[in-house]
Formats: structure tokens, C-alpha cells, sequence
């Protein structure tokens, strides 16, 4: 099993679905191109092969037929010497003729057989030999070959032997005639008595060879396609190649040929892929018909292109097809992809508009909820930290150091038995302006005017407690007077600067206020020549999110005051030297 933390390949590891689908898709269609067309070729080729078993088998029948005619042929002469009825008495046992007597027979006989050869060119020659030693053939002039003797022949024999049947024999040299070798087949049989029972001589008719090469060889069975004969003993009656096969340069399967029956079968050797069709003769031959498989079809090459072309062309069109279903089907996750790029920069205004009924329309619908929840609760987060800081703020705002209170009451004490009524006075009123500026419930702007009149009283204060250490000045222009602020703007950083800068100083520290235009914003600079702070220390305090260790709001949380109430462009800015002082810019909009 596949553990939690192995990852998983994808089937098709490409960036995009629509190229996955169409991979996919052109990967099943070119399977399914390619099993089609070898599918069909295959079955083309079987049909090729069984249409050509059937073509081969009617041509090899026609050929059966055509050589059952010349075999008929000849057994029809056969049957019309056996029943003529000078043969018959030229070749009976009647003694008392003489020579003279004989002539008209042989003569009459053989202008018979001359007539039948006149018509059948196909006949070599026909011929009579009686037991009585008595001879005629289709010449009127006949001379044997005295080194032949007839008697002594095979298709004399085995007429003989078959005792008034057909005997075809293979084929062979006739020599019986003096001078005259001829490649024939003969057809002999026995001539019987007029009572049928006894034997009278052997009547031999030969058929020219040349014949069944003629029919043989204008069989067109391809290239290298033939057709051969067997008789029922194996022995070859014809072959195209039959000298090769003698000189036993070729082979041939004529075991499998004698023991098979009429129908085909299929070899595959070193010889190539063959088909055998066999037709059986009535007299025992065997017609084979021999047709390589790769010569069947036409053009092998061009069927084979032709298929190539087709599923190329299948291919092609398939592929765009599977690209527009592909592209139909990846459209709309395309715009979902896009409306979630414009989510994840920060844009919940955006709309999945995409209407369809089926999974991916479902999954543009829930993104569409969960955009309008996701909004929803963004703008009651926002709403819920701008009332939290606002509440933070204010009751910063409505808190006053204890400290500066403490030392503030014990300097009123100590000028109060100093007798220093005056200064008592003064600095017990500027107390309660501070008080009040700091409690009241007015709008978070205020005049500028009222900003400075609450500086000027905490400066006031602090000038009194710390004498001659301290001194102050305040720079603002009247007609400033009246653009409004935030309520206590400027006090954390003066304070800031008579804690950190200046109550260490051994000489007399200034602070310098002052306020500018610039353009549509207001400038305040709070500048004093106080000790300085060091880089890290400037850090330190900008980073501080808490009150300063003696109390007051932070500067930090001012400076988030401003943002939050005026937009991320605006703020303060500290600048700071060791020795030299530190200046403190604000910058905020006119209103």
C-alpha cells in the first residue's frame, strides 16, 4: 500500500487539464485508431486469403475439367474401337484370312482412327496390338521399334492386368513407334471378345503432353504461383519445375498432397507462406493449385498505405476534436482559475459567472458562497479591530501618567509652602485644562487651535517643575489655526522628548514645535536638542507597542492612530542623532 507521505504521480504530469485531456483523449483515439486498422487489416487479409482459396479452387476445378475432357476423350475412342466391329474381327483369333484378306481391315481401320485424330489434335496417336501379333494404328504405314517390344511396356501390362479398364499412365517417352520419342500420357485398355469374356488385344491411345503444359501453364496464380499433377501413386504428372525436382534441386509436398482430400491447406516454410487447393479427379490425378500469400493482395504496400493514410487522416481529425473537447471542457476551469488569481491578490468583488448544470458549475456556485462568507467575514474583522484599536486609543487617551500627576501635585505642594501663590495658581490651572482636553468626549478632530492650547499647557507644566532645564517654543501660523487634527496629536512625542532627551541633559533643553503646509497635507515637526538616540534605540521605540515605561500612549500607537484614521499614506517619521537631538515628523491631511 501506498504510504501517507509518499507522494503520487499523475497519470499525465502536464501543467494544464486541458492539455492532460487532450492527451488523454488523443492517447485512447490513436489506440483504438491503431487497433482498428491492424484489426481490419487483418480481417482484410483473411478475406483476401479465403476469397483467393475460392478463386483458386475454381480455377484449379476448370483446369480439372478441362483435362477430364481430353480423359474422356480418350476413353471414348477406347469405347468406339472396343465396339467397332473391324477391330474387333482384325483382332479376333480367326486364322483361315490371309494378308490380302487383312488389308481392307487395316485399311479401314486406320482411315478411323485418321478421322479421329484430323479432329483431336491433342491425340498423338492410336493404336492396336492384337494377341494374335497383329498390329494397326492411325498410319497406313506403321514401323515399330524393334528394340521396343509392347508387350513389355507398363500401360500394356497393367491394361492387361485390369482386364478391360481405363489405365492413364504417368507420363512418359513414348518409343514404340521406330524413330519417334514423344512426351505423352497414354490411356490403354484391354479389347475384349464379341462374347466379352475373353481378351483380344491392348488398345493404346496417346495424348500429346504438350497439352496439359498449354492448360497448366496459362493458369495465372501470381508471380510465382503454379499448378502441378500428381497420379494416385505421388508421381508427378506435371510440374512447371519438374527437372529441378527430379535433380532433386527442389522440393515439393507431395506426401501432404496424396493424403489430403479435395479442399486447401496452408504451408509455411523457408519456401514462403503457400496455399495448396486440390481437386481429385475422376481417374485418380490430382490437380494442385499453389498460390503464395503475399502475391493474393494486388499491392501489399498500397493497402498497407492505405490503411497508414486512413489512420493518419482518422488521427488528425480525432485530435482536433479531442482539442475542442478538451478546450470546451477546460474553459470554464480556466475562468474559475482566473476569478481565484484576482482572489488571492486581494479582490473580493469578483464573480464566477459560469452556467452550467454540471460539477464544475456546482463548484463555481460554492466558490461564489464561500467568496461572498470570505467577504462578509473580512469586513466584520475590519469593522470589529477598527473599534477595538478605536476603543484601545481612546482609553489610552483617557489615561494620565501617574507619574507626571504625582510630580506635578508635589511641585503645587512644594510652591504652595513656598508661598508661591501665583505659580501655584498657574500651574494648577494648566493641570485642570490637561484634565480637561484629556476626558472630554469631543469628536476625534479638533481644531489645531485646541491641539496647541493642550501642548502649551503640558509645556507649561513641565517648563515649571523643571525651571531652567527646559524651554520650549511653539511655531504655528494663525491661519492654521482652524484646520482640524486628531485630539491629542503631538503630546506622546513631547513627552518622549523631555524623558528621553532632555531631563538627562545637564544644559538647558529646547523643544520646537512647529506646523507647515504642504501641499493638501499638514506638517507638525517636533524637534528638541536633547541627548539623542542611537539607531537601536530608535528601533526599540518604534517598535514598541506598549506604553513607554512611564506611561503615556506609545508612539507607535500613534503613529497606527494616524493610518487607521487617515489611509497607510500618512504617518510619522523620526530622525535621530547621538549628541544632537531628534526629530519627530507627522504628517497628516489638511481637513
Amino acid at each position: 500500500m501506498r504510504s501517507r507521505g509518499q507522494p503520487s504521480f499523475p497519470l499525465f504530469p502536464l501543467k494544464s487539464i486541458q492539455s492532460n485531456i487532450s492527451t488523454a483523449f488523443s492517447l485512447l483515439i490513436l489506440l483504438a485508431i491503431a487497433s482498428t486498422s491492424l484489426i481490419s487489416y487483418r480481417l482484410s487479409e483473411d478475406a483476401v486469403v479465403r476469397n483467393s482459396k475460392v478463386y483458386v479452387g475454381e480455377v484449379i476445378n476448370q483446369v480439372n475439367e478441362n483435362i477430364q475432357s481430353y480423359v474422356d476423350t480418350m476413353e471414348n475412342i477406347s469405347m468406339f474401337a472396343l465396339t467397332n466391329k473391324d477391330v474387333k474381327y482384325y483382332i479376333s483369333r480367326n486364322t483361315f484370312l490371309s494378308e490380302e484378306e487383312l488389308r481392307p481391315y487395316q485399311k479401314r481401320i486406320s482411315d478411323l482412327f485418321q478421322s479421329i485424330q484430323y479432329t483431336r489434335k491433342d491425340i498423338a496417336s492410336i493404336m492396336v496390338f492384337g494377341y494374335n501379333g497383329r498390329f494397326v494404328s492411325d498410319r497406313r504405314i506403321t514401323s515399330l521399334n524393334p528394340y521396343t517390344k509392347p508387350e513389355e511396356q507398363s500401360w500394356y501390362l497393367k491394361a492387361k492386368s485390369e482386364g478391360g479398364k481405363s489405365v492413364i499412365s504417368r507420363p512418359h517417352v513414348q518409343n514404340i513407334i521406330q524413330n519417334e520419342y514423344r512426351w505423352v500420357v497414354s490411356l490403354s485398355r484391354e479389347l475384349k471378345s464379341t462374347d466379352g469374356i475373353r481378351g483380344e488385344g491392348i488398345l493404346l491411345v496417346d495424348l500429346n503432353m504438350s497439352v496439359i503444359n498449354e492448360i497448366c501453364s496459362k493458369i495465372n496464380l501470381g508471380k510465382r504461383g503454379y499448378v502441378f499433377i500428381v497420379d494416385q501413386n505421388g508421381d508427378i504428372v506435371y510440374h512447371p519445375q519438374q527437372e529441378l525436382i527430379y535433380g532433386h534441386l527442389r522440393s515439393e509436398l507431395i506426401d501432404r498432397v496424396t493424403s489430403a482430400g479435395n479442399g486447401s491447406f496452408i504451408a509455411d516454410d523457408e519456401n514462403g507462406k503457400r496455399i495448396y487447393t486440390i481437386n481429385n479427379t475422376n481417374f485418380g490425378w490430382k490437380i494442385v493449385g499453389v498460390a503464395y500469400t503475399d502475391e493474393l493482395i494486388a499491392d501489399p504496400s498500397t493497402m498497407q498505405n492505405s490503411f497508414l493514410l486512413t489512420g493518419i487522416i482518422g488521427l488528425a481529425v480525432t485530435l482536433v476534436i479531442s482539442f475542442l473537447i478538451a478546450r470546451s471542457l477546460s474553459r470554464p476551469i480556466k475562468k474559475l482559475q482566473g476569478n481565484m488569481k484576482h482572489v488571492e491578490s486581494g479582490n473580493f468583488d469578483v464573480l464566477a459567472e459560469i452556467n452550467q448544470r454540471d460539477e464544475i458549475g456546482q463548484l463555481s456556485r460554492t466558490f461564489n458562497l464561500m467568496i461572498g462568507q470570505i467577504k462578509k467575514l473580512l469586513q466584520q474583522i475590519i469593522e470589529t479591530e477598527k473599534t477595538k484599536r478605536t476603543t484601545e486609543l481612546r482609553l489610552l487617551q483617557a489615561q494620565i501618567n501617574p507619574h507626571f500627576l504625582y510630580n506635578t501635585l508635589d511641585s503645587i505642594i512644594w510652591m504652595a509652602e513656598q508661598k508661591q501663590h501665583e505659580e501655584v495658581v498657574t500651574m494648577t490651572s494648566a493641570l485642570a485644562k490637561l484634565f480637561r482636553a484629556s476626558i472630554t468626549k469631543e469628536n476625534e478632530l479638533v481644531p489645531l487651535q485646541v491641539e496647541i492650547d493642550h501642548i502649551d499647557n503640558y509645556l507649561l507644566i513641565q517648563k515649571m517643575r523643571y525651571q531652567e532645564q527646559l524651554d520650549y517654543r511653539i511655531e504655528v501660523p494663525e491661519e492654521l489655526m482652524q484646520v482640524k487634527t486628531l485630539k491629542l496629536l503631538l503630546q506622546p512625542f513631547v513627552e518622549n522628548a523631555i524623558y528621553h532627551g532632555i531631563k538627562n541633559k545637564p544644559e538647558i533643553g529646547l523643544i520646537v514645535i512647529s506646523a507647515r503646509e504642504e501641499g493638501d497635507n499638514l506638517v507638525f515637526e517636533i524637534v528638541d536638542n536633547g541627548l539623542g538616540m542611537t539607531a537601536e534605540k530608535l528601533q526599540s521605540i518604534l517598535k514598541h507597542q506598549e506604553r513607554e515605561a512611564r506611561g503615556g500612549v506609545g508612539v507607535l500607537n500613534v503613529n497606527e492612530r494616524i493610518q487607521l484614521f487617515f489611509g497607510q499614506e500618512y504617518g510619522v517619521h523620526f530622525e535621530s542623532e547621538l549628541e544632537v537631538g531628534t526629530r519627530v515628523t507627522i504628517v497628516v491631511p489638511k481637513r
